[in-house]
């Protein structure tokens, strides 16, 4: 496999773009397919056997299992982000080791479900709150001391709309195809 090829099926919808100004259409576009995320994604996987969910997406990348997982992980800690920003000054946000807490037994199996129940509330809790927020609200920022970059909350709602459907992209390549 080449160098393109394996760019494509590691970003299938392409990477993110960073907006510097996002308009209030897109940031609400944003908070309502974070709202819809659960149910795409339970479409996703519906009717999938113990093997299939073993399917990776690329070579050496995680089967459809450890992405289901993963996502109840990230979008739990942007959740948790957002809430700081909101309450705290700026704060400064612990990173998670992604690869390592995917090898982890809760993250690695094929139960999905407990991490389907996850997604669908806490999308409904995320929502919720992002929808409470007033725009200025929405100019907070936190900042990712390992990326040493801050992140507007504005922009940060575009960011997980795309990794939700950056990883329904992963597992469509991983039903169709796997490694």
């Amino acid at each position: 496999m080449n160098e393109t090829e394996l760019l494509k099926l590691t970003y299938p919808i392409g990477k993110f773009e960073w907006p510097e100004n996002p308009t209030s259409e897109a940031i609400n576009q944003g908070i309502t397919r974070l709202e819809e995320f659960p149910e795409k994604l339970k479409a996703a996987i519906a009717g999938l056997s113990k093997d299939t969910l073993q399917n990776c997406y690329r070579p050496e990348g995680w089967n459809i299992a450890q992405v289901v997982h993963h996502l109840a992980d990230s979008h739990m800690h942007s959740y948790l982000r957002f809430k700081h920003a909101i309450i705290e000054d700026t704060p400064s946000i612990k990173d998670y080791q992604e690869a390592n807490w995917a090898q982890l037994p809760d993250a690695s199996n094929t139960d999905l479900s407990y991490s389907l129940d996850l997604i669908t509330a806490l999308h409904k809790r995320w929502t919720l709150f992002l929808k409470s927020l007033a725009p200025e609200e929405l100019n907070r920022s936190y900042f990712h001391p390992e990326r040493a970059k801050h992140y507007p909350l504005n922009t940060t709602i575009l960011i997980y709309t795309w990794h939700g459907e950056h990883h329904l992209a992963h597992i469509e390549n991983a039903k169709k195809k796997g490694y």
